[in-house]
């Protein structure tokens, strides 16, 4: 009897560039579609990271259960009047759909070798659990192992999820990548002198 595979989580990665005159409109309406989302079934969360000082691109996680349940929801009414809502909130949009581990590190052609790929995620879960347990060592003290264990990894999962282990897989790119990272150093070189043999040829 052969097992049945399990479906893969789906990560949906949005860039949404805004109006800056519109900053909170554009923060109420990305609350509502957060709510709107969540009510899906297969939702699995969401996170927002926020652009720097002056910056006006906002980074938007949300992940499903499989691909069907995501489905479900793009194409569902109530999105599409939410996204029409918000239409002159956005000047521009990109969506990355990345399956698995894929919006971590990559697809698997492209993915570093496992070692890097497991240290990569300890060099941050380590320093951040050892660091949640002091914060609430007082709390953690009063509940039993279960409830412990229990509330660490609630809390913890989604954290790394949507933003330790992104934020390390950026930090670390040259390094998990580094072929990717010659070439691009490579196709930098190239241009440089392009420009340079055209500048002497005028």
């Amino acid at each position: 009897m052969s097992a049945t595979a399990m479906p893969a989580p789906v990560t949906l990665l949005i860039t949404r560039q805004i109006a800056p005159e519109r900053y909170s409109d554009f923060l109420s309406w990305l609350r509502q579609g957060e709510i709107l989302a969540a009510g899906f079934p297969g939702f699995l969360g969401s996170g927002v990271l926020q652009p720097p000082e002056g910056g006006d691109q906002y980074q938007i996680v949300l992940r499903f259960h499989d691909e069907d349940s995501l489905a479900r929801w793009e194409h569902s009414l109530p999105r599409r009047m939410w996204l029409e809502r918000g239409r002159e909130l956005v000047r521009e949009s990109r969506v990355h759909r990345a399956t698995g581990m894929d919006a971590w590190f990559g697809s698997p052609r492209r993915a570093p070798p496992r070692w890097k790929q497991a240290f990569s995620i300890w060099v941050v879960y380590c320093p951040s659990l050892l660091l949640f347990n002091v914060v609430f060592q007082d709390l953690l003290a009063s509940l039993s192992l279960f409830w412990r264990v229990l509330v660490t990894t609630s809390t913890m999962s989604p954290i790394l999820s949507f933003f330790l282990i992104p934020f390390i897989s950026r930090v670390l790119h040259g390094w998990l990548h580094p072929a990717t990272g010659r070439a691009d150093g490579m196709r930098s070189g190239s241009a440089r002198y392009t420009r340079c043999l055209g500048a002497r040829s005028r």
